[in-house]
Protein backbone atom coordinates (compact mmCIF):
# COMPACT_ATOMS: atom_id res chain seq x y z
CA UNK A 1 0.00 0.00 0.00
CA UNK A 2 0.80 3.51 -0.80
CA UNK A 3 2.16 6.06 1.96
CA UNK A 4 -0.79 8.00 3.63
CA UNK A 5 -3.79 5.72 1.86
CA UNK A 6 -6.34 3.51 3.27
CA UNK A 7 -7.60 0.38 1.71
CA UNK A 8 -10.54 0.55 -0.80
CA UNK A 9 -10.56 4.48 -1.00
CA UNK A 10 -10.02 3.74 -4.75
CA UNK A 11 -12.90 2.21 -6.27
CA UNK A 12 -12.19 0.82 -9.97
CA UNK A 13 -15.45 0.84 -12.82
CA UNK A 14 -14.98 -1.41 -15.33
CA UNK A 15 -17.50 -2.39 -18.17
CA UNK A 16 -18.15 -2.32 -21.95
CA UNK A 17 -18.83 0.39 -23.88
CA UNK A 18 -22.80 1.03 -23.80
CA UNK A 19 -23.27 -0.31 -20.38
CA UNK A 20 -23.72 3.37 -19.08
CA UNK A 21 -20.46 3.79 -16.93
CA UNK A 22 -20.35 7.64 -17.66
CA UNK A 23 -24.00 8.44 -17.12
CA UNK A 24 -23.91 6.70 -13.39
CA UNK A 25 -20.28 8.34 -12.59
CA UNK A 26 -21.63 11.39 -13.56
CA UNK A 27 -24.52 10.99 -11.13
CA UNK A 28 -21.77 9.72 -8.49
CA UNK A 29 -20.14 12.85 -8.80
CA UNK A 30 -23.42 14.89 -8.69
CA UNK A 31 -24.12 13.49 -5.37
CA UNK A 32 -21.23 13.03 -3.67
CA UNK A 33 -18.71 15.90 -3.13
CA UNK A 34 -16.46 13.85 -0.99
CA UNK A 35 -15.51 11.66 -4.89
CA UNK A 36 -12.64 12.76 -6.88
CA UNK A 37 -12.53 11.37 -10.08
CA UNK A 38 -9.33 10.26 -11.26
CA UNK A 39 -7.65 11.93 -14.32
CA UNK A 40 -5.54 10.53 -16.88
CA UNK A 41 -2.41 12.05 -18.07
CA UNK A 42 -1.15 11.35 -22.11
CA UNK A 43 1.87 12.57 -24.35
CA UNK A 44 -0.80 13.83 -26.71
CA UNK A 45 -1.61 17.52 -27.24
CA UNK A 46 -4.84 19.22 -26.02
CA UNK A 47 -7.62 19.94 -28.18
CA UNK A 48 -9.61 22.89 -28.16
CA UNK A 49 -10.90 24.02 -24.93
CA UNK A 50 -9.15 20.85 -23.06
CA UNK A 51 -7.93 22.21 -19.05
CA UNK A 52 -4.48 20.83 -17.53
CA UNK A 53 -5.24 18.91 -14.45
CA UNK A 54 -9.14 18.80 -15.36
CA UNK A 55 -9.46 17.49 -18.67
CA UNK A 56 -6.24 15.33 -18.55
CA UNK A 57 -2.76 16.07 -16.84
CA UNK A 58 -0.37 16.56 -20.33
CA UNK A 59 3.35 15.63 -19.90
CA UNK A 60 5.50 15.54 -22.80
CA UNK A 61 7.07 12.20 -23.63
CA UNK A 62 10.23 12.53 -21.64
CA UNK A 63 8.35 13.05 -18.09
CA UNK A 64 5.72 10.29 -19.06
CA UNK A 65 8.71 8.00 -19.94
CA UNK A 66 10.53 9.32 -16.57
CA UNK A 67 7.05 8.12 -14.42
CA UNK A 68 7.01 4.85 -16.20
CA UNK A 69 10.07 4.17 -15.46
CA UNK A 70 9.68 4.93 -11.88
CA UNK A 71 6.39 3.61 -11.52
CA UNK A 72 4.59 6.41 -11.45
CA UNK A 73 1.58 5.15 -12.85
CA UNK A 74 -0.98 3.15 -11.71
CA UNK A 75 -2.19 1.69 -15.34
CA UNK A 76 -0.86 3.47 -18.95
CA UNK A 77 -0.86 2.36 -22.34
CA UNK A 78 -0.63 3.45 -26.08
CA UNK A 79 -3.06 4.54 -27.78
CA UNK A 80 -2.90 5.86 -31.13
CA UNK A 81 0.48 7.14 -31.10
CA UNK A 82 0.21 8.70 -27.88
CA UNK A 83 0.54 7.28 -24.26
CA UNK A 84 -2.16 7.20 -21.77
CA UNK A 85 -2.04 6.33 -18.10
CA UNK A 86 -3.14 6.97 -14.43
CA UNK A 87 -0.89 8.59 -12.32
CA UNK A 88 -0.18 8.06 -8.75
CA UNK A 89 0.29 11.60 -7.28
CA UNK A 90 -2.66 13.00 -7.81
CA UNK A 91 -4.64 10.54 -6.26
CA UNK A 92 -2.31 10.07 -3.31
CA UNK A 93 -2.73 14.05 -3.03
CA UNK A 94 -6.75 13.45 -3.00
CA UNK A 95 -6.66 10.36 -0.93
CA UNK A 96 -4.73 12.35 1.90
CA UNK A 97 -7.44 15.10 1.88
CA UNK A 98 -10.03 12.27 2.64
CA UNK A 99 -11.38 12.00 -0.60
CA UNK A 100 -12.63 8.73 -2.26
CA UNK A 101 -10.79 8.64 -5.90
CA UNK A 102 -13.04 6.98 -8.27
CA UNK A 103 -11.45 5.47 -12.07
CA UNK A 104 -13.47 4.40 -14.82
CA UNK A 105 -11.45 2.11 -17.24
CA UNK A 106 -11.39 -0.47 -19.31
CA UNK A 107 -10.61 -4.08 -18.47
CA UNK A 108 -6.86 -4.06 -19.76
CA UNK A 109 -6.23 -0.77 -17.16
CA UNK A 110 -7.76 -2.72 -14.93
CA UNK A 111 -6.27 -5.64 -14.91
CA UNK A 112 -2.81 -3.47 -14.58
CA UNK A 113 -4.41 -1.88 -11.23
CA UNK A 114 -4.21 -5.22 -9.64
CA UNK A 115 -0.96 -5.81 -10.03
CA UNK A 116 0.14 -1.89 -9.23
CA UNK A 117 -2.59 -1.79 -6.34
CA UNK A 118 -4.24 -4.83 -5.26
CA UNK A 119 -6.06 -3.13 -2.52
CA UNK A 120 -8.27 -1.14 -5.11
CA UNK A 121 -12.04 -2.24 -4.84
CA UNK A 122 -13.04 -3.01 -8.40
CA UNK A 123 -16.92 -3.33 -9.92
CA UNK A 124 -17.60 -4.67 -13.10
CA UNK A 125 -20.82 -2.62 -14.53
CA UNK A 126 -22.93 -5.33 -16.73
CA UNK A 127 -25.97 -5.55 -19.38
CA UNK A 128 -28.89 -7.44 -18.58
CA UNK A 129 -28.20 -9.48 -21.01
CA UNK A 130 -26.23 -9.16 -24.23
CA UNK A 131 -28.77 -8.32 -26.31
CA UNK A 132 -30.11 -5.32 -24.17
CA UNK A 133 -26.15 -3.97 -24.78
CA UNK A 134 -26.33 -4.35 -28.41
CA UNK A 135 -29.39 -2.47 -28.37
CA UNK A 136 -28.13 0.30 -26.30
CA UNK A 137 -25.13 0.17 -28.64
CA UNK A 138 -26.88 0.74 -31.69
CA UNK A 139 -29.59 2.84 -29.98
CA UNK A 140 -26.64 5.53 -29.40
CA UNK A 141 -26.77 5.98 -33.54
CA UNK A 142 -23.05 7.30 -32.99
CA UNK A 143 -21.45 4.27 -34.98
CA UNK A 144 -21.29 2.47 -38.43
CA UNK A 145 -21.76 -1.09 -38.50
CA UNK A 146 -18.40 -1.74 -39.07
CA UNK A 147 -17.59 -0.41 -35.29
CA UNK A 148 -20.66 -1.80 -33.50
CA UNK A 149 -19.23 -5.57 -34.29
CA UNK A 150 -16.02 -4.47 -33.07
CA UNK A 151 -18.11 -3.24 -29.98
CA UNK A 152 -19.72 -6.17 -29.68
CA UNK A 153 -17.32 -8.36 -29.75
CA UNK A 154 -14.65 -6.89 -27.85
CA UNK A 155 -18.13 -6.94 -25.14
CA UNK A 156 -18.58 -10.38 -25.16
CA UNK A 157 -14.26 -11.05 -23.95
CA UNK A 158 -14.99 -8.21 -21.33
CA UNK A 159 -18.13 -9.70 -19.90
CA UNK A 160 -16.24 -13.32 -19.58
CA UNK A 161 -13.80 -11.36 -17.64
CA UNK A 162 -16.52 -10.21 -14.83
CA UNK A 163 -15.27 -12.90 -12.42
CA UNK A 164 -12.10 -11.34 -11.65
CA UNK A 165 -13.51 -8.29 -9.97
CA UNK A 166 -14.95 -7.71 -6.63
CA UNK A 167 -18.19 -7.08 -7.05
CA UNK A 168 -20.83 -7.43 -10.18
CA UNK A 169 -23.62 -4.37 -10.88
CA UNK A 170 -25.81 -5.21 -13.25
CA UNK A 171 -27.59 -2.36 -15.06
CA UNK A 172 -30.42 -3.10 -15.45
CA UNK A 173 -31.95 0.53 -13.39
CA UNK A 174 -30.43 3.30 -13.37
CA UNK A 175 -31.20 3.86 -10.01
CA UNK A 176 -30.85 0.74 -8.26
CA UNK A 177 -27.05 0.19 -10.03
CA UNK A 178 -26.42 3.80 -8.59
CA UNK A 179 -27.43 2.90 -4.87
CA UNK A 180 -25.59 -0.37 -5.56
CA UNK A 181 -21.92 1.29 -6.75
CA UNK A 182 -23.33 3.88 -3.26
CA UNK A 183 -23.40 0.90 -1.25
CA UNK A 184 -19.95 -1.07 -2.61
CA UNK A 185 -18.25 2.59 -2.20
CA UNK A 186 -19.38 3.19 1.61
CA UNK A 187 -21.47 6.27 0.68
CA UNK A 188 -24.89 5.01 2.24
CA UNK A 189 -25.91 4.49 5.65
Amino acid sequence: MMPGTSPQRLTVITGPSGVGKGTLVKELLLKHQEIWLSISATTRLPRAGEIDGKDYFFYNLDVFKELVSNQGFLEWAEFAGNLYGTPFAPMREQMEQGKKVLLEIELKGARQIRNTYPEAFQIFLAPPSFEELESRIRGRATDDEEAIQKRLLRAKDELQASNEFNAVVINDSFKDALIQIEGLMGLRD
